[in-house]
């Protein structure tokens, strides 16, 4: 893992700091806890059987060109709610204790990235990744979708297909599929698997057969 900022402490950190502190003082023993917050849990992640199951059902074919393709092809951040767009919904849905302005920005909170196991206090350190990016939709089958369906892709909410990580891990995974990225936390790699396979199987998109051996082999170490 590759992280170009300094990770911040929570303040049930600080907290424990102090109570050792003063706990020394009283002669009470204390142990300081650094509490992590709730790990994000996108919507509509399948168990392991519905993934292997859907996995089993996608086509395989050899990757489409990415002639053509332009991020503006799949518009976002839409407005969901209010004065909150996509990228604010998911920053608010997958932080913890997260205040936001009364233009939804948010302007404190704490995210756990799961790809990597970094927490940050700031929203610029997080980016939404698009778990199945644009790029390979388009790839995929996207290229032939309108730009409505397109749209509707690139804000799912309703599937596992945005989530909130560390911005750089975000970066380094740009448009690759997992026969070339995984999350560097190895833990997460099941999750990971059975989000991406449900997002290609719910839009309808192909796969290419060593993406589909990668995503075998993570699947292969879920429990369930």
């Amino acid at each position: 893992m590759r992280v170009t900022r300094q990770q911040t402490r929570s303040p049930l950190w600080r907290r424990g700091l102090a109570a050792a502190a003063t706990a020394a003082l009283t002669g009470v023993c204390l142990l300081a806890v650094d509490a992590q917050p709730a790990m994000a849990t996108p919507p509509g992640i399948p168990s392991k059987a519905t993934a292997q199951s859907q996995l089993n059902a996608l086509t395989v074919k050899s990757e489409g060109s990415t002639s053509g393709y332009s991020r503006d092809l799949f518009p976002h951040w839409i407005t969901i709610s209010g004065t909150c767009n996509t990228r604010e919904t998911v920053l608010k849905r997958d932080g913890t204790s997260v205040v936001t302005d009364s233009s939804c920005a948010a302007v404190s909170g704490r995210w756990y990235s799961p790809y990597d196991g970094a927490t940050w206090t700031a929203a610029a350190d997080v980016d939404i990744d698009h778990v199945v990016p644009l790029a390979e939709a388009w790839r995929s089958g996207a290229s032939s979708w309108t730009t409505s369906r397109r749209q509707s892709f690139a804000n799912d909410l309703t599937r596992p297909q945005l989530i909130a990580v560390t911005d750089n891990v975000n970066q380094s995974k740009g448009d690759q599929d997992p026969s070339t990225w995984q999350p560097p936390l190895s833990s997460y790699r099941c999750t990971y698997s059975k989000m991406w396979i449900t997002v290609k199987y719910s839009w309808g998109l192909s796969l290419q057969s060593a993406e589909k051996s990668a995503l075998q082999s993570m699947l292969n170490t879920c429990a369930s």
